[in-house]
Protein backbone atom coordinates (compact mmCIF):
# COMPACT_ATOMS: atom_id res chain seq x y z
CA UNK A 1 0.00 0.00 0.00
CA UNK A 2 1.28 3.21 -1.01
CA UNK A 3 -0.62 5.55 1.60
CA UNK A 4 -2.04 4.60 5.24
CA UNK A 5 -6.02 4.83 4.23
CA UNK A 6 -6.79 4.03 8.20
CA UNK A 7 -8.06 6.38 10.95
CA UNK A 8 -9.10 5.54 14.69
CA UNK A 9 -12.11 7.55 15.91
CA UNK A 10 -14.95 6.20 18.06
CA UNK A 11 -17.62 4.23 18.00
CA UNK A 12 -20.15 5.46 19.63
CA UNK A 13 -21.44 8.37 22.02
CA UNK A 14 -19.30 8.36 25.19
CA UNK A 15 -19.46 10.68 28.21
CA UNK A 16 -16.42 11.98 30.95
CA UNK A 17 -16.44 14.17 34.16
CA UNK A 18 -13.71 16.19 36.35
CA UNK A 19 -14.23 18.08 39.06
CA UNK A 20 -12.46 20.96 40.60
CA UNK A 21 -13.12 23.37 43.56
CA UNK A 22 -16.69 22.86 42.72
CA UNK A 23 -17.34 23.37 39.00
CA UNK A 24 -18.12 19.90 37.31
CA UNK A 25 -16.68 19.43 33.82
CA UNK A 26 -18.88 17.07 31.71
CA UNK A 27 -17.41 15.78 28.66
CA UNK A 28 -19.53 14.38 25.78
CA UNK A 29 -18.06 12.83 22.97
CA UNK A 30 -19.83 11.75 19.45
CA UNK A 31 -18.71 10.50 16.07
CA UNK A 32 -19.12 13.10 13.69
CA UNK A 33 -19.51 13.17 10.18
CA UNK A 34 -19.79 16.82 9.23
CA UNK A 35 -19.49 19.94 11.05
CA UNK A 36 -23.44 20.55 10.68
CA UNK A 37 -24.24 17.98 13.56
CA UNK A 38 -22.10 20.37 15.85
CA UNK A 39 -25.19 23.04 16.21
CA UNK A 40 -27.37 20.14 17.26
CA UNK A 41 -25.77 18.42 19.69
CA UNK A 42 -25.09 21.57 21.42
CA UNK A 43 -28.14 22.71 21.13
CA UNK A 44 -29.53 19.35 22.35
CA UNK A 45 -27.30 19.75 25.67
CA UNK A 46 -28.06 23.09 26.33
CA UNK A 47 -31.72 22.19 26.47
CA UNK A 48 -30.66 19.11 29.01
CA UNK A 49 -28.19 21.66 31.24
CA UNK A 50 -29.91 24.94 30.94
CA UNK A 51 -28.29 25.80 34.27
CA UNK A 52 -24.61 24.80 32.93
CA UNK A 53 -22.46 28.32 31.98
CA UNK A 54 -20.52 27.09 29.33
CA UNK A 55 -20.63 25.03 26.52
CA UNK A 56 -16.97 24.53 24.96
CA UNK A 57 -16.21 22.50 22.12
CA UNK A 58 -13.60 21.00 19.35
CA UNK A 59 -14.02 18.71 16.43
CA UNK A 60 -11.71 17.18 13.98
CA UNK A 61 -12.75 15.31 10.88
CA UNK A 62 -10.75 13.81 8.25
CA UNK A 63 -7.27 12.65 8.55
CA UNK A 64 -5.70 16.16 7.77
CA UNK A 65 -4.73 17.72 10.76
CA UNK A 66 -5.82 21.50 9.97
CA UNK A 67 -9.21 20.27 9.19
CA UNK A 68 -10.57 21.16 13.32
CA UNK A 69 -12.76 24.34 14.83
CA UNK A 70 -13.00 24.72 18.39
CA UNK A 71 -15.09 26.56 20.33
CA UNK A 72 -14.35 28.85 24.36
CA UNK A 73 -17.96 30.03 24.07
CA UNK A 74 -17.28 32.49 26.52
CA UNK A 75 -14.36 30.85 28.14
CA UNK A 76 -10.83 33.01 28.54
CA UNK A 77 -9.47 32.55 24.75
CA UNK A 78 -6.89 29.71 24.59
CA UNK A 79 -8.38 27.64 27.65
CA UNK A 80 -11.23 25.57 26.42
CA UNK A 81 -11.64 24.82 22.93
CA UNK A 82 -8.03 24.64 22.27
CA UNK A 83 -7.12 21.92 25.41
CA UNK A 84 -9.99 19.94 24.09
CA UNK A 85 -8.63 19.89 20.46
CA UNK A 86 -4.96 18.82 22.16
CA UNK A 87 -6.59 15.83 23.67
CA UNK A 88 -7.90 14.56 20.11
CA UNK A 89 -4.90 15.15 18.54
CA UNK A 90 -2.15 13.44 21.36
CA UNK A 91 -5.06 10.53 21.10
CA UNK A 92 -4.56 10.87 17.53
CA UNK A 93 -8.68 10.90 16.60
CA UNK A 94 -10.27 12.37 14.11
CA UNK A 95 -14.16 12.67 12.95
CA UNK A 96 -15.09 13.23 16.21
CA UNK A 97 -16.55 16.38 18.42
CA UNK A 98 -15.78 16.54 22.40
CA UNK A 99 -18.14 19.10 23.98
CA UNK A 100 -17.74 19.81 27.62
CA UNK A 101 -20.22 21.56 29.59
CA UNK A 102 -19.25 23.61 32.77
CA UNK A 103 -21.40 24.01 35.94
CA UNK A 104 -19.39 26.57 37.55
CA UNK A 105 -18.77 26.45 41.37
CA UNK A 106 -18.56 29.63 42.53
CA UNK A 107 -14.33 30.03 42.77
CA UNK A 108 -12.15 30.69 39.52
CA UNK A 109 -10.00 28.46 38.54
CA UNK A 110 -7.39 30.74 36.56
CA UNK A 111 -6.07 29.91 33.09
CA UNK A 112 -3.60 26.85 33.84
CA UNK A 113 -6.70 25.60 36.11
CA UNK A 114 -9.24 25.65 33.09
CA UNK A 115 -6.85 24.42 30.55
CA UNK A 116 -6.41 20.96 33.21
CA UNK A 117 -9.67 20.65 33.96
CA UNK A 118 -11.09 20.81 30.02
CA UNK A 119 -8.33 18.77 28.98
CA UNK A 120 -8.90 16.33 32.16
CA UNK A 121 -12.92 16.27 31.14
CA UNK A 122 -11.37 15.52 27.37
CA UNK A 123 -9.11 12.89 28.46
CA UNK A 124 -12.04 11.02 30.48
CA UNK A 125 -14.56 11.13 27.89
CA UNK A 126 -11.76 9.65 25.55
CA UNK A 127 -10.76 6.90 27.94
CA UNK A 128 -14.19 6.28 28.11
CA UNK A 129 -14.98 5.76 24.66
CA UNK A 130 -14.38 2.65 22.43
CA UNK A 131 -12.00 3.77 19.62
CA UNK A 132 -12.09 1.77 16.72
CA UNK A 133 -9.89 1.91 13.38
CA UNK A 134 -11.71 3.04 9.89
CA UNK A 135 -10.72 2.61 6.47
CA UNK A 136 -11.16 6.21 4.15
CA UNK A 137 -13.87 5.49 1.64
CA UNK A 138 -14.80 7.02 -1.57
CA UNK A 139 -18.01 6.82 -2.32
CA UNK A 140 -19.10 6.22 -5.95
CA UNK A 141 -22.52 6.06 -7.57
CA UNK A 142 -23.17 3.46 -10.50
CA UNK A 143 -25.19 3.14 -13.21
CA UNK A 144 -25.54 0.94 -15.52
CA UNK A 145 -28.08 -1.46 -17.93
CA UNK A 146 -29.82 -4.29 -16.04
CA UNK A 147 -28.09 -6.61 -18.25
CA UNK A 148 -24.93 -6.10 -16.64
CA UNK A 149 -26.18 -6.74 -12.83
CA UNK A 150 -24.37 -9.71 -12.31
CA UNK A 151 -20.97 -8.45 -13.62
CA UNK A 152 -21.64 -5.62 -10.84
CA UNK A 153 -22.47 -7.74 -8.53
CA UNK A 154 -19.56 -10.23 -8.94
CA UNK A 155 -17.13 -7.29 -8.47
CA UNK A 156 -18.89 -6.23 -5.22
CA UNK A 157 -18.77 -9.62 -3.61
CA UNK A 158 -14.72 -10.35 -5.09
CA UNK A 159 -13.69 -6.71 -3.52
CA UNK A 160 -15.79 -6.81 -0.63
CA UNK A 161 -17.68 -3.47 -1.55
CA UNK A 162 -20.52 -1.89 0.79
CA UNK A 163 -23.55 -0.79 -1.27
CA UNK A 164 -25.53 2.15 0.26
CA UNK A 165 -27.95 2.57 -1.80
CA UNK A 166 -29.37 0.56 -5.09
CA UNK A 167 -32.76 1.09 -6.99
CA UNK A 168 -33.39 -1.94 -9.90
CA UNK A 169 -34.96 -0.72 -12.96
CA UNK A 170 -33.84 -1.17 -16.97
CA UNK A 171 -31.60 1.17 -15.74
CA UNK A 172 -29.59 0.36 -13.01
CA UNK A 173 -28.46 3.04 -10.04
CA UNK A 174 -26.25 1.95 -6.77
CA UNK A 175 -24.19 4.03 -4.10
CA UNK A 176 -20.92 2.08 -3.56
CA UNK A 177 -17.98 2.43 -0.91
CA UNK A 178 -14.68 1.93 -2.27
CA UNK A 179 -12.00 2.13 0.10
CA UNK A 180 -9.00 4.10 -1.39
CA UNK A 181 -6.37 1.66 -1.12
CA UNK A 182 -8.12 -0.31 -3.47
CA UNK A 183 -9.97 2.29 -6.14
CA UNK A 184 -7.69 2.18 -8.98
CA UNK A 185 -8.33 -2.06 -9.19
CA UNK A 186 -12.38 -1.90 -8.57
CA UNK A 187 -12.66 1.33 -10.81
CA UNK A 188 -10.64 -0.71 -13.83
CA UNK A 189 -12.65 -3.75 -13.21
CA UNK A 190 -16.15 -2.04 -13.27
CA UNK A 191 -15.22 0.16 -16.08
CA UNK A 192 -14.62 -2.84 -18.39
CA UNK A 193 -18.61 -3.01 -18.03
CA UNK A 194 -20.50 -2.03 -21.21
CA UNK A 195 -22.50 1.17 -21.01
CA UNK A 196 -21.49 1.60 -16.69
CA UNK A 197 -20.98 5.13 -15.89
CA UNK A 198 -19.25 5.90 -12.61
CA UNK A 199 -19.61 9.30 -10.87
CA UNK A 200 -17.60 10.41 -7.53
CA UNK A 201 -19.82 11.47 -5.15
CA UNK A 202 -17.65 11.97 -1.97
CA UNK A 203 -15.16 10.48 0.65
CA UNK A 204 -16.11 9.05 4.09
Amino acid sequence: MLFDDTYNTIASNAEGIFQERGSKFIAYAYPLISEEQVKIFVNTLRIEHPKARHFCWALRLSKDRSNFRFQDDGEPSGTAGRPILNSLLSANLTNILIIVVRYFGGTLLGVPGLINAYKSASLDVISAAQVIEKTLNDVYEVTFLYLGINDVMRIIKDEQLEILSQNFDNECCMQLSIRKSSLNTVLGRLETIEQLNLKYLHTA
